[in-house]
């Protein structure tokens, strides 16, 4: 197979591996802050970590998705004009 055949590139698929390792990362500053006895009340899931810091990690690395799906060189570029 030659290169032309490949949708993604070296480059999208580096960036891609990010932003799944940001996302992993976001989820698990969401996880936690389970009770000691199992039954009672925990307010440590209120903390600010788990209401704002991890889903704003998480929404980054969801956008860094997007960014290295529609990630193009330019390079490819000017050989798709050539075409």
């Amino acid at each position: 197979m030659s290169k032309k055949d490949f949708a993604f590139g070296k480059d999208n698929f580096i960036l891609l591996f990010i932003a799944v390792v940001i996302i992993v990362a976001g989820f698990m500053l969401m996880s936690g802050g389970n009770s000691k006895d199992g039954v009672s009340f925990n307010p440590e899931i209120f903390s600010s970590s788990r209401i704002v810091v991890a889903p704003v990690v998480c929404m980054i690395g969801f956008i860094m998705v997007a960014v290295a799906i529609l990630w193009n060189k330019k390079e490819k570029k000017k050989e798709n004009e050539l075409d």
